[in-house]
């Protein structure tokens, strides 16, 4: 048949979580074996993504669908768990950004910003997502302040 007629996927590089359809966030496979228990395989392919919706079960997934769900995790992941560091790299939890709020302060969120910005963060191996916690600790601050904005 003529490629002229066939029809390509509109994914635009755009995977979705095969369980709740949230738009995944690539990570490599350091930031998945960082997560598992030592030794542990994912099963996963190296092109892998981070289900970032905080109820789905599923923590990593690939193009063939395959998952790796929060239960198979070495420890407790934000968004996953609320309890769990929204800051892995320095352990720095929503408790501390409530803390500012109630305060009416900006110095713990503000000290953990800068802290996220230098060569001591690790957020490839220690963030699930590979990615660094400013946007989501802003994003979590600002919603305390004022819930009707975000």
């Amino acid at each position: 048949m003529n490629k002229a007629f066939v029809r390509e996927p509109d994914d635009n590089g755009q995977r979705q979580c095969p369980r709740c359809g949230s738009l995944g966030e690539a990570v490599g496979p350091g930031t998945v074996a960082a997560h598992l228990p030592g030794g542990a395989e994912s099963g996963l392919a190296d092109a892998a993504f981070f289900c970032p919706y905080a109820t789905c079960e599923v923590a990593y997934f690939d193009l063939f669908e395959r998952v790796l769900t929060t239960d198979r995790l070495s420890r407790a992941v934000w968004p996953k768990d609320p309890g769990a560091p929204i800051c892995a790299c320095f352990g720095f939890t929503r408790d501390e950004i409530e803390a500012d709020v109630r305060e009416g302060s900006v110095r713990r969120t503000r000290e953990l910003v800068d802290r996220a910005k230098s060569p001591a963060a690790h957020c490839a191996t220690a963030s699930a997502s590979g990615r660094s916690c400013v946007a989501d600790v802003q994003r979590y601050y600002m919603k305390l302040r004022d819930p009707t904005q975000v």
